[in-house]
Order: structure tokens, then sequence, then C-alpha cells
């Protein structure tokens, strides 16, 4: 019997959607009989791992510390397998600028951007004002650098941009994103698996953290995407392209707009969510992959050395 210590919960501001996550998969394991624990990546974890000594770790945590590389180095340090991405892949996808970097350097489209760094000179600077207008024009984005789940981000107009820039402030640096209207659609990677692709209609301005976890907001989801098998080879080839670009390892997701005729690459996620709500397992689902089956290949593909 396979041994599975999930981990769950967490430091970051997407918590409550770890502990969802976490519990979903242990559910999932339970109807298989793994033995299986959820567990806190908090000071005693190392020792956690010793005492259980699991087959693998099943990586279920969301945002910083999580899926920023630190607790993958913390995994390869204690030397268990554990599921997802690695350090250096993990550290570039969470890091939006680094990423966004080698998007651009391997011609795949993403918005343009300015990174922006607060200091206590800067913070009602309306130089910024100007320089957004010069080189993105409004609406444009405000987000984290370092976070998930759509957590912080705002579309601003010229008229709020400073006010939303300041509730970011705490984050020292952010990006100011061009705004691109058009579709949302997100693709799901399997390993080397295309697994398809889902579009996503929001009820609020965008997919944000509330359309994403709260069923009430009602987004649609539609599946298959009505797109002709030429774009949709298009984009599945791009979100592939990304996940091995960046070293990913595992299950991703790749968050697009298509906009006249063009696929714009937001980001790529290498701890999407595996809720009730989740894409990736809608995904799976769609292409005849049961929820448990995609949470065994993921424990099946774990790995040291990532």
């Amino acid at each position: 019997m396979k041994k599975i210590l999930i981990l769950g919960g967490g430091f970051s501001k997407e918590r409550a959607i770890s502990l969802v996550t976490s519990k979903s998969v242990l559910k999932a394991l339970k109807k298989k009989k793994y033995k299986t624990i959820i567990c806190e990546p908090d000071g005693k974890l190392i020792e956690k791992i010793k005492s259980f000594k699991p087959n693998v770790v099943f990586n279920a945590l969301h945002g910083r510390f999580g899926e920023d590389g630190y607790i993958q180095a913390v995994l390869e340090a204690a030397k268990v397998k554990y599921t997802h991405s690695g350090v250096l892949a993990s550290s570039i996808a969470m890091n939006k600028e680094a990423s966004k970097k080698i998007f651009l350097k391997n011609k795949i489209t993403t918005p343009k951007y300015i990174k922006y760094i607060f200091n206590k000179d800067n913070l009602i600077n309306k130089k910024i004002l100007l320089k957004v207008k010069k080189k993105l024009k409004f609406p444009a984005v405000i987000k984290p650098i370092n976070e998930g789940s759509s957590v912080d981000v705002y579309i601003c107009n010229e008229k709020n941009f400073l006010q939303k820039l300041r509730k970011l402030s705490a984050y020292k640096e952010i990006l100011i994103e061009e705004f691109i209207g058009g579709r949302e659609i997100q693709v799901a990677i399997l390993g080397q698996k295309k697994l398809g692709a889902i579009e996503l209609v929001p009820k609020r301005k965008f997919y944000d953290y509330e359309a994403k976890y709260n069923s009430k907001a009602k987004t649609k989801h539609i599946i298959p995407v009505n797109l002709s098998k030429r774009d949709l080879k298009n984009l599945l080839n791009i979100a592939l392209k990304a996940h091995n670009l960046i070293g990913c390892r595992g299950v991703t997701r790749s968050d697009f707009k298509f906009y006249k005729g063009k696929f714009f690459l937001l980001e790529i996620n290498t701890q999407p969510g595996m809720t009730s709500l989740s894409l990736v397992p809608e995904i799976a689902a769609y292409v005849g992959m049961s929820f448990t089956k995609l949470v065994e290949w993921i424990i099946n593909d774990a790995s040291i050395n990532r």
C-alpha cells in the first residue's frame, strides 16, 4: 500500500483553496485505499516526513511558499518524491515577469507590461500614470508579480489607477499590464499530453478569485471550445511549448486571451486547483479521465530532481 502525504493549507493568501484541494485529493485516494494524511508545511514538516515515510508527497499547496520553488527545495532536500514542477520551473512560473521574458524571447505573444517598484517617494508619483497612458493605454491591469489565483488583480481606468496602485504597495513590486479583451481560454497539459481547453465566460469583469472559487459567481464553462481545428491546434501547441520552455513537470494550466485572431498567454500555473470548480479536472473529465485517475496519474509521475 502506497503512503501519500498531502501538503495542504500553508501560509499564502490561497490557504483556503489549498485546504479544499487537499481534501478533494484525500477523498479520491481513500477510494483506492492509499494510506494518506494531510499535513501543513510548518516547522515540523521534515519530522513528519521522517515519521510517516511517504512514498510520495502530493503538493496541494497554492500561492507563495507552495508553488514558487520554496517547498520544492525543502522536498528535494528531504529526498522524497513529490508531485508537480520542480524548484526552478516553479520559481519561474510564479514570477510573472520572469515567465513573460521567456515567452517573449521565444515568440509567444503575451500582453505588454511595465514593472513598477514601490518606494516611499513614488507611491503617488503621477509619472507612472503618464507612462502607462503612453506605453500601454487604459484600461490597464495591475497585479503582484508573485501571487496566484488572481489575488489582488485589478482592472483600472485612468481615474482610479493611482488609488488601486496604492492598494498593492505592500508587494513592493508589481506588474502593470495592457488589458486584453476577448475570450478567456484555459489549457491543461499533463506531462507531454495536450489534455484540452476550456472557455470561461465570467459574469464578473474577468476570471478573478471570486469567479474561480465562489459557486455563486456563476462563471459559464464551455467545453469543447468553439475554435477552428487550426486555431485549437495552435493554442494547444503554445501551451505545451510554454510548459516545456519553463521546464514544468506533471500538470500545468495556461491562461490565455483570444483577441482579434491572436492568442495572448497571460501566465502558466504549475499548481492548478483540484476543487469541484477547478478547470483541469473538468477538462480531464471531458476527455474521459476521472478525478481519481487524474490524481493517480499525478502521483505516478512524482519524483525527485524535478
